[in-house]
């Protein structure tokens, strides 16, 4: 399995049914930073988001979007309008379709919700905004989808609402992935573990920690292995990824860890040994230093919320 599919398989991805947004003339709203992320896609017409304070971004027709979880943002057709809060806009919503004085701007999205526990290791390494433009060189996947999207979400049939929120996480990777790679090509340091896969070297080390996560990895080894000096792995690991090797590798057996913990009834010996550990203390003792919490306070549930902060 891949990194980014490892990631993903812990974050236990959902997407709530997509809302149909339909604007025209001059408008502008405010919407309230969401936990997790939002995900959307133009279908017809443009405007602008602007989060936080970063500046507005146009998007377009064929551009997908993704806003990173906490962060108060604001869309509009105007800057010049005074903008009406979201929730008094969301009154008006009729059967998943939200229209706001016409039908020139079309939008659909909605929020994708993460485990929590583990949801750092994707929010922490994307920005706020991360915008697809449709000619992104993931723009021939994503204008299928968002057909696919379009025509379910304009005449739900059958299944629609689990085809609906299949086709919403198709999206929200081929997102990650578009800003993977544009990341990479713009050289960005540190870009955090999506990015460095795009690197071939640093790529292929992060693979081989995914791969074979419970081996005890050394630095000179994985360099080794990819082909490089020890100096040089561990200098280029730190400015692509933005931590150290094994500092990478042991947070994120320790949230795969957690995962067990919660997930199965093996005894935290087992998991501990499956993990690499040969004595509970050292793997306990490397657990709570991850997670914050003693692996049996986390499989009793007081380390969710722990962890996610």
């Amino acid at each position: 399995m891949d990194p980014l599919s490892n990631v993903l398989s812990l974050l236990n991805v959902e997407s709530a049914l997509p809302l149909r947004f339909e604007a025209g003339g001059s408008w502008a709203m405010t919407f309230d930073g969401y936990p997790h992320v939002k995900c959307g896609a133009v279908l017809a017409g443009s405007c602008w988001i602007a989060v936080g304070d970063l500046a507005p971004v146009l998007v377009e027709a064929g551009d997908c979007y993704l806003i990173n979880g906490g962060v108060p943002y604001r869309m509009f057709s105007d800057p010049l309008v005074e903008p009406v809060h979201a929730s008094v806009v969301f009154r008006e919503t009729v059967d998943a379709v939200l229209r706001w004085g016409g039908d020139e701007v079309v939008i659909v999205g909605g929020p994708i919700t993460l485990d929590m526990a583990n949801a750092r290791l994707l929010l922490d390494v994307l920005p706020p905004f991360v915008h697809a433009p449709a000619e992104s060189d993931q723009a021939e996947v994503l204008q299928a989808a968002l057909r696919l999207l379009a025509r379910e979400n304009a005449a739900p049939g059958l299944g629609s609402e689990f085809m609906t929120d299949r086709v919403a996480q198709i999206i929200f990777i081929q997102i990650l992935r578009a800003h993977a790679r544009a990341a990479s090509g713009e050289g960005r340091a540190p870009g955090g573990w999506l990015s460095a896969l795009m690197d071939p070297q640093i790529g292929a080390a992060l693979r081989l920690m995914h791969q074979d996560n419970g081996r005890r990895w050394t630095v000179a080894e994985l360099a080794a292995e990819v082909g490089m000096s020890r100096s040089s792995f561990a200098d280029r690991f730190r400015a692509a990824v933005g931590s150290a090797p094994l500092d990478y590798l042991l947070r994120w057996r320790m949230h795969s860890a957690g995962q067990d913990l919660r997930a199965t009834g093996r005894t935290i010996s087992a998991v501990a040994a499956a993990w690499g550990y040969g004595s509970e203390s050292a793997f306990s003792n490397a657990f709570k230093r991850v997670m914050g919490v003693s692996p049996r306070a986390y499989r009793a549930g007081r380390g969710a919320a722990r962890a996610a902060r």
